[in-house]
C-alpha cells in the first residue's frame, strides 16, 4: 500500500463553506385534500387536474409535439380562468 506524502510548503485544505440556508419559495396556489387549487380573479378556483387535462388535450390536438408544455399549461389555465368568469 502506498503512503500519503505531503510536498513541502503545501497549504493545507480549506474547511468547507456553510451552505446558503434553503429559501422557500411561496406559491400562490393551495393545498387542499392532496389537489392543489389555484383561485381565479373572481374567487372562483381550478384545481391542477383541470389544468393537467386541458393542457394534455392541447399536447393531443396539436399531434404529440414535445417541447410545448409550458405553452399548453398557460393556454389551459387561461381557458379555464376566462371560463370561470
Amino acid at each position: 500500500m502506498a503512503k500519503s506524502v505531503k510536498k513541502p510548503g503545501a497549504a493545507p485544505k480549506a474547511a468547507a463553506k456553510p451552505g446558503k440556508p434553503a429559501v422557500k419559495k411561496t406559491v400562490a396556489s393551495t393545498k387542499t385534500n392532496g389537489s392543489s387549487m389555484s383561485k381565479g380573479t373572481n374567487g372562483s378556483s381550478i384545481s391542477h387536474d383541470q389544468v393537467a387535462q386541458l393542457a394534455h388535450r392541447f399536447f393531443i390536438e396539436r399531434g404529440h409535439t414535445h417541447g410545448h408544455h409550458e405553452e399548453d399549461w398557460f393556454r389551459a389555465e387561461l381557458a379555464l380562468r376566462s371560463k370561470a368568469s
